[in-house]
């Protein structure tokens, strides 16, 4: 009996050990206890605002060879990768039925010219026998109409005639323009499908001494860039290489993906010229692209991260613990952007020697580059202002808090 009641006191005395331990704990916790952050002088500095996207390379220019007559292919003069020239003899394609039909037209303006001459001369010695009062007026007016038939018949000969020497001279394709083969879809013996609409193509030529890069941007960066704009071009082929080149067109015309859906996504294509490509570059490869829309200098600049939001009434909520709380940051309205500048005095009040006060300051931002925000207003050179750690400086830490810290020099 004695021994259970030594335990139970054993037990009890701990749980009064242990509950004050928490006690004086959660006190220190609350009201002794003091964030550490990282802080950033804020200096001026240029801020280069910058669109990212992404495509693929291709040629500024690019032909694609189709044949507009039908027939087997007997010759391809060039392979994929050959240079060409304008006017060089690329392919050629069966020309036994229009070598055919070359000649019949050809015998057949002949025939014509024969049959206009014969009726031409019988029409002069009507005209004189008329003349004469040798033959009626019926008689010279047939003959007449015989003269103007047979020009008729010379003239549809010589239509054919250009007809089938032109269908004769596409059974031989050369090349529109200097270039490379850059693809050859066909091979001899196969059939060249032709005709005005939906032709087959036969070969792609492209001169890649001048190439582009055709990527997509978002609707809400497409207003803020122009032709003639300067970009960084990365393309995977080519690691740790920055290209330059100039945006030369911005479509018109949007392109949606996934319409209908939450995930719909509005696009324009841009091109954007490739200034000095590199030798060994093709059309396809992935490229990313940085375009520099817009440029101010010596600007009061700010960190991207130490911008965070906090409700309008904030000097009245840094005394509540509710803070702590998600639900409160789920549920505020009306929230402002706001930095946190650290100070040695607040209300009257000194810091210790190795800590600050950090005090909510608003501020209205303008243009963005990659790392920082330009800054319009709320903050001047030579600022200190909290940029980290993420979760105190995005939840925890409040208005006049008392914060240990460490500056950091930016590199950039």
């Amino acid at each position: 009996m004695i021994k259970i009641l030594k335990k139970k006191s054993f037990w009890i005395t701990m749980i009064i050990i242990g509950s004050v331990i928490i006690g004086t704990y959660t006190k220190f916790s609350k009201n002794d206890d003091i964030f550490f952050v990282t802080a950033e002088s804020v200096k001026k500095r240029d801020i280069i605002h910058k669109v990212n996207a992404s495509g693929v390379i291709q040629p500024e220019e690019e032909v694609q060879i189709t044949s507009m007559v039908s027939g087997w292919i007997t010759k391809i003069t060039v392979i994929e990768g050959d240079t060409v020239n304008s006017g060089q003899h690329l392919i050629s394609i069966d020309k036994k039925q229009y070598q055919a039909a070359y000649d019949q037209a050809l015998s057949q303006v002949k025939s014509s010219k024969a049959n206009l001459k014969n009726i031409t001369s019988q029409l002069n010695r009507t005209k004189k026998l008329f003349e004469q009062n040798l033959i009626s007026n019926q008689e010279i007016e047939q003959i007449e109409a015989s003269y103007e038939l047979a020009l008729s018949q010379v003239d549809q000969a010589n239509a054919a005639l250009l007809s089938r020497e032109d269908e004769l001279s596409k059974t031989k394709l050369v090349a529109p323009k200097y270039g490379i083969v850059t693809s050859l879809t066909k091979e001899e013996g196969e059939m060249a499908l032709g005709g005005m609409f939906n032709p087959g193509v036969l070969m792609t030529i492209a001169d890649l001494n001048h190439m582009e890069v055709l990527v997509d941007v978002n609707e809400n960066d497409v207003v803020t860039i122009d032709v003639l704009d300067t970009t960084e071009i990365e393309i995977d082929a080519f690691p740790d290489t920055i290209f330059y080149g100039l945006v030369s067109e911005i479509a018109h015309t949007a392109q949606n993906l996934n319409m209908g859906s939450q995930q719909q996504v509005t696009n324009f294509k841009v091109k954007i010229k490739v200034l000095n490509p590199p030798h060994k570059i093709r059309p396809g490869m992935s490229s990313t692209v940085n375009i520099i829309s817009k440029t101010i200098k010596n600007a009061i600049s700010i960190p991207i991260q130490s911008l965070v939001s906090r409700p309008k009434n904030y000097e009245e909520l840094s005394e509540k613990d509710d803070f702590e709380n998600d639900d409160v940051y789920s549920n505020l309205k009306e929230g402002i952007d706001v930095v946190f500048t650290l100070v040695d005095n607040f209300n009257g009040e000194k810091t210790a020697k190795d800590e600050k006060y950090a005090v909510v300051k608003p501020v209205d931002v303008g243009l963005s580059s990659e790392n920082y925000y330009a800054v319009n207003d709320g903050v001047i050179e030579g600022d200190i202002i909290v940029t980290g750690r993420y979760r105190v400086l995005s939840k925890e830490l409040q208005h006049g808090m008392k914060v240990s810290y460490k500056i950091e020099s930016s590199s950039y």
